[in-house]
């Protein structure tokens, strides 16, 4: 039988970015967004917030482009401060290469199991699926979803009782299948 697991983010993540005023590493998402128009180009940003002083920072999401190139609804989600944009723009990979940063998912995310394992079946096949591209370690997640030490689910990994098609060892943020044999 197959058990399905399921990393759902709680709250944003935090945005890796050096502050200029105080040097601190994480901003937080305010929200909030600013949009300028110059003629008929517009510029829009999200702003952070520094979690260590409160300075203020954009993250650029349009530069000097064509208002009519700008779909209709975007421009009223930004206008809007769209919470739910907010998170759909932080997840975007062209956003972070833009403005070079990394999130921090740390207590960011859980990990539903739809209840505890049962211990005394011999094989335990389980599906994870990421409701958001949210990196984390494999053997992070079975040790949490099974109520084992990290150290004890690479023992079983290195034993050959709990094997999958990926690899167990680095981050990942796809969905992925395990089984667990004991």
């Amino acid at each position: 039988m197959l058990t399905n697991w399921v990393v759902m983010p709680t709250c944003l993540p935090l945005v890796r970015r050096r502050c200029h005023t105080c040097a601190s590493e994480r901003f937080r998402a305010s929200g909030r967004f600013r949009v300028n128009a110059h003629h008929k180009l517009i510029d829009a940003w999200l702003l952070v917030l520094c979690t260590g002083c409160g300075e203020t920072a954009k993250l650029t999401l349009l530069e000097r482009t064509n208002v009519r190139s700008v779909r209709p609804e975007l421009l009223a989600r930004l206008h809007d401060n769209d919470p739910a944009l907010t998170a759909e723009l932080l997840r975007d990979p062209v956003v972070g290469h833009r403005n070079r940063i990394a999130l921090d998912w740390g207590g960011a995310w859980r990990l539903d199991t739809g209840g505890p394992v049962d211990p005394d079946r011999e094989v335990i096949d389980v599906s994870v699926r990421f409701a958001a591209r949210i990196p984390v370690r494999p053997v992070r997640l079975i040790a949490e979803g099974c109520g084992l030490p990290r150290a004890e689910v690479e023992r079983l990994v290195a034993e050959g009782k709990l094997v999958s098609a990926v690899r167990l060892n680095g981050r990942l943020s796809d969905d992925f299948t395990f089984t667990l044999k004991r």
